[in-house]
């Protein structure tokens, strides 16, 4: 489960340097904007963070009338700064709580849905909030998201000799995975979905671990942790030398793309 009340205070508190370590998330952006093929007069966007693919949106679709939710407190007020616009309904909280009272034609989210806890209620309200032949689109990561990190912890347990349960972060599904839960929840939908992947490249397994802190990359789901300082130091050393190449180590985001229409 994921700690809603940790994401928001980690998000609100690196809202003001985000965007420097967001690379992928912005790629992620430009290429779910991309996957919208209607001229929408409505639409809500979930997980707007900073503003970034609002800004689009509302360059794209000026007569649109944009509704922009987050969970950060401090994300807003980023978002806000970045657009001073009249014809955006700025809203603070949690999408699987808000009452969806009124009809979009578009509903798009970026680098949000793994951080749902019910994904597919959330999903099947989110189409029934949907006009006729509107569109919901939206990207997460994937099953190979950081798997040179998960590789390193595990090589790191062995050599301690550890064999207890214990993790690194999330684990996130395959394309496969998460396509047949859009359509076993919305059976009657228009369904396709695309993935790629996005190499990231980090002068140490340090400078990485500082980019996931200022992305909120870092876990925020409740479960056994690992927390033994000689783990880190042999995950560590680990990573840094199977995963490296040029001084530099590398990291894998493995980015999901859905794409759903109202029939």
């Amino acid at each position: 489960m994921i700690d809603k009340q940790l994401l928001q205070k980690r998000f609100s508190t690196n809202a003001q340097t985000y965007d420097q370590f967001a690379n992928v998330q912005k790629k992620m952006a430009n290429a779910l904007f991309g996957q919208i093929v209607i001229r929408p007069e409505r639409i809500l966007e979930i997980g707007c963070g900073t503003g970034y693919l609002t800004e689009k949106l509302r360059r794209h679709f000026p007569h649109a009338r944009i509704t922009a939710v987050d969970l950060a407190p401090g994300m807003i007020a980023v978002a806000k700064q970045r657009l001073d616009a009249e014809q955006i309904n700025w809203i603070c909280g949690d999408i699987e709580e808000i009452e969806l009272s009124e009809r979009y034609d578009l509903i798009i989210s970026n680098a949000t849905f793994q951080w749902l806890n019910d994904l597919d209620r959330t999903l099947f309200r989110l189409y029934d909030a949907l006009n006729d032949g509107g569109q919901l689109v939206f990207s997460t990561f994937g099953a190979r998201t950081f798997h040179e990190l998960h590789t390193s912890f595990a090589c790191a347990l062995k050599t301690q000799n550890l064999n207890e349960p214990l993790r690194i972060g999330q684990s996130f599904p395959t394309l496969n995975q998460l396509l047949g839960r859009c359509q076993c929840t919305i059976p009657s939908a228009a369904i396709s979905a695309a993935e790629t992947i996005e190499i990231e490249r980090f002068p140490s397994v340090r400078d990485f671990f500082l980019s996931l802190r200022k992305i909120d990359a870092t876990n925020s789901t409740t479960g056994r942790y690992c927390q033994r300082p000689s783990v880190f130091k042999a995950m560590m050393r680990e990573y840094e030398h199977r995963f490296s190449e040029n001084g530099q180590i590398f990291a894998t985001y493995h980015c999901l793309f859905i794409d759903i229409t109202r029939l």
